[in-house]
């Protein structure tokens, strides 16, 4: 590996001025591949062929955010000691861009003079306060070059939503009049939304922009990433993974989005491209998957292979390149509607995807995508006679193969006979009858066009109690101490339910319970913290402390470490084999890092524009969402670190998120807001999963049985880790009298407390509650305590993890 010194870094860049002796060595091979996800993250909505520049050409750049450039959204998912960053005014200088000087020269003295808002937890900065210009600054620049760039920047973070305000999801006024200043003077305007999250743009319409383009935080190499497009170095290779509407009001989740308490789920499975293709397509400003390169796509003879009831489906297509330059596109398949389906399903649903290789001017290629004949299924809540199953109804499905959700060609249609059941299932998760509401359904007019219908959501029938009873795990039979070391199960010398049987309960107990704090002194400074071999007593059978540190976006410790896009600029790519290559290059920086677990990715379903943890996340579409997690899980975990996909479930606002009540049909938590979990799952083994702060229809995440075992564990096979996020709430269990707090946590299947302690600012000796041991009653087989079975369940989870670990698998060769 070569070591870039800072100087080298440095050159015409933003970079953080530091100690000279920092070490800020890191590894090319991910910097490039970053600029390369960055690049190919970057969505081109709009462009009259301005774009690229030319290289002769003089270019003058508007808005501060070409220098203050948003590297990456604020919080745990963020706040990473980047090696260095990028900006879009170093970049352009750097590659030789005709940069109109004087005014670059007087954003800089403004910029140096300005510095941005303060970032604070939870109050972070949505924008920075924009410079005031002149109509003879703009005529002046305008005399001097044809072409403008006007950057628009908006920050993103942790517990805080962006809000219906200028500065937030619309324009400030000065912003507003930059752009009418610049629109006015110059021949052409490119306009760069450098967000994390999705902003207004109905403006671009009204004020006749060139081109516009949708930069997410690109991590260290953003701003070289953007320039490399903005010249044509490389494509604009990004689709959309949202859809962008024209109003606020027109998404489906904006009646039911921050309440403090509670939001219902009332548009069900319609989210996103679900409820616009279905019901209001003429609300759409920038449909689902859309994106523009530098040439032009064309699609023929799309077909499907002939199609058997215990084959994928595979659709084939002709993209030949129709421009004047070589590109790639995004090719997507998206299954439509039996006209006679009992059960209300969206319009459109993606089902497959791939990005075509390199095409050349003329030239032709054929794609061949399949995906499982499973992906034609719906989940049946109680409405079509099929309850809690998921199936495919009989009736004819179109297929249809395209560059968007709206840019399709049909290739055929699958046709099922009889309906078929393809997983039956037992009822779980479903809404308190306390607390109904209704959801949106599809009911046609006299005529028979689709709208908008409402029915009433089916609720919880099944005694959680007794379900929970029922499935007491088996204890193994204590031996005491015989002599297996950990080592001894790592090197396949003995079995880990051997090694348990070791186990008294209080060893038991401390493996349910992570380092009290973060910045555990038994990992790298500025970890998140550890769990594990965390006592002497645990360590001296070999079990090593295991180290977690903050993700998405690169590992948040004390020293430098690289800075990745962000989620969303990654999912945009639709590209997961980069999306792959580029987490393994980031397992590497794990081992050199001190980290044995990343958290990360985040995965939660993009359900409104405004949710401040967007950057984070992936897409509206559990599908790419759950694609893309997998990638990066695979790609991390091939070099011998973990992953941790979080936060599950909904955790799909930041408002009051530790209290807040997700309610939702239990088709939408199977279809939505479960189904890209499900697929991370059962693709890429993960070895860890990280619950969400928030309730999940009236239970919280960390106790939520049904949630955690009966669907993650039971349903989908995962026999990992599981802990929740950093300080749980505390409660009493309202099945069972005598467990409370962590021991609640424990019989629900969540094995951690993280990072231990009570609370952020714990006093205690010990630093974590004792709720497991006192819930513990070894001589009571009623099933009112916690038996030795889940103490020794949660003890497997957890040195299941443990053993996955560089410290592990030297130990077990020494």
């Amino acid at each position: 590996m070569t070591a870039n010194t800072t100087s080298e870094v440095a050159q015409n860049l933003n970079t953080s001025a530091t100690a000279p002796d920092a070490d800020r060595s890191y590894d090319p091979r991910l910097a490039e591949l970053a600029r390369r996800a960055a690049a190919e993250g970057t969505v081109l909505l709009t462009n009259d062929g301005v774009l690229p520049l030319s290289p002769t050409e003089p270019v003058a750049v508007f808005g501060r955010v070409q220098i203050d450039w948003f590297a990456v959204g604020y919080g745990s998912g963020g706040d990473v000691n980047a090696v260095y960053t990028t900006n879009l005014l170093g970049s352009l200088v750097e590659q030789g861009v005709s940069v109109d000087a004087e005014l670059a020269s007087t954003y800089r003295q403004w910029c140096n003079a300005q510095e941005p808002p303060t970032e604070e937890w939870g109050n972070w900065p949505r924008f920075y306060p924009e410079m005031e210009v002149s109509e003879e600054l703009v005529a002046a620049a305008a005399s001097r070059a044809r072409t403008a760039v006007v950057v628009i920047g908006r920050a993103a973070g942790e517990d805080r939503e962006n809000v219906l305000e200028p500065g937030g999801y619309y324009l400030t006024d000065i912003e507003r009049t930059l752009l009418e200043q610049v629109t006015g003077h110059f021949e052409s305007t490119v306009v760069i939304i450098n967000s994390g999250n999705v902003m207004d743009l109905s403006w671009a319409e009204e004020l006749g922009v060139s081109a516009l383009l949708l930069a997410w935080p690109g991590g260290m190499e953003g701003g070289r990433a953007v320039a490399d497009v903005l010249t044509g170095l490389t494509e604009p290779g990004g689709r959309l993974t949202d859809t962008i509407a024209r109003a606020y009001a027109d998404y489906p989740s904006a009646a039911n989005f921050g309440g403090q308490d509670f939001n219902n789920y009332a548009e069900d499975v319609f989210v996103g491209y679900r409820y616009f293709e279905t019901f209001a397509p003429e609300k759409v400003l920038f449909p689902f998957g859309h994106g523009l390169g530098y040439t032009s796509f064309d699609l023929s003879q799309a077909r499907l292979d002939s199609v058997s009831v215990d084959a994928d489906i595979t659709a084939r297509v002709r993209v030949a390149n129709t421009g004047p330059r070589p590109g790639a596109t995004v090719v997507q398949v998206y299954r439509g509607v039996p006209a006679d389906a009992a059960l209300p399903r969206p319009a459109r649903e993606l089902v497959a995807f791939t990005r075509t290789g390199v095409i050349a001017p003329g030239d032709s290629q054929e794609v061949v995508v399949s995906f499982p004949r499973e992906r034609l299924a719906s989940f049946d809540d109680g409405r079509a006679g099929h309850a809690h199953a998921w199936v495919i109804e009989s009736g004819t499905y179109p297929v249809h193969v395209g560059t968007s959700v709206r840019q399709t060609v049909e290739a055929g249609a699958v046709v099922v006979e009889k309906t078929e059941v393809i997983e039956q299932l037992q009822e779980a998760l479903a809404p308190s009858p306390d607390v109904p509401f209704d959801r949106m359904t599809v009911t046609r007019d006299a005529e028979g066009r689709v709208q908008v219908g409402w029915e009433a959501v089916p609720t919880a029938t099944v005694d959680l109690r007794e379900r929970i009873l029922a499935h007491l795990p088996q204890a193994i039979e204590p031996t005491g101490d015989v002599g297996i070391r950990f080592s001894d199960v790592v090197a396949g010398h003995a079995t880990m339910e051997a090694f348990v049987a070791q186990l008294d309960a209080a060893d038991l107990a401390q493996l349910a319970y992570g380092d009290v704090e973060m910045n555990s002194p038994l990992g790298a400074p500025g970890n998140a913290g550890a769990f594990g071999g965390l006592t002497e007593r645990l360590r001296e059978l070999g079990v090593p402390p295991v180290i977690t540190t903050d993700g998405p976006s690169g590992i948040r410790v004390s020293a430098y470490a690289s800075l990745l896009p962000c989620g969303t600029a990654l999912a945009s790519t639709w590209d997961t084999p980069l999306l792959e290559e580029l987490a393994a290059l980031h397992g590497q920086e794990m081992l050199r890092k001190g980290s044995d677990v990343l958290l990360a990715p985040g995965m939660n379903i993009h359900r409104d524009p405004l949710c401040g943890r967007n950057f984070e996340y992936y897409s509206e579409d559990p599908l790419l969402t759950g694609l893309a997690a997998a990638a990066v899980v695979r790609g991390i975990q091939s070099q011998g670190v973990s992953a941790c996909p979080k936060h599950f479930a909904c955790n799909n606002q930041e408002t009051n998120r530790i209290y807040n009540d997700s309610r939702v049909s239990a088709r939408a938590l199977r279809e939505i807001y479960l189904r890209g979990f499900r697929i991370c799952v059962q693709e890429a083994d993960p070895h860890n999963i990280m619950t969400s702060y928030n309730k999940v229809n009236g239970q919280w995440a960390h106790y939520n049985y049904d949630l955690v075992t009966t669907i993650l564990r039971g349903e989908w096979g995962y026999r990992g880790n599981v802990m929740t996020d950093w300080w749980m709430r505390y409660a009493p269990d309202p099945n069972f009298p005598q467990l409370k707090d962590s021991a609640t946590r424990v019989r629900a299947g969540v094995d951690v407390l993280m990072p231990g302690g009570e609370t952020w600012s714990s006093t205690r000796a010990d630093g974590h509650d004792d709720a497991v041991l006192d819930g513990y009653s070894p001589d009571d087989t009623s099933g009112e305590h916690l038996t030795l079975g889940e103490l020794q369940q949660t003890a497997l989870h957890v040195l299941r993890m443990a053993a996955t670990t560089p410290a592990a698998r030297t130990a077990a060769a020494d």
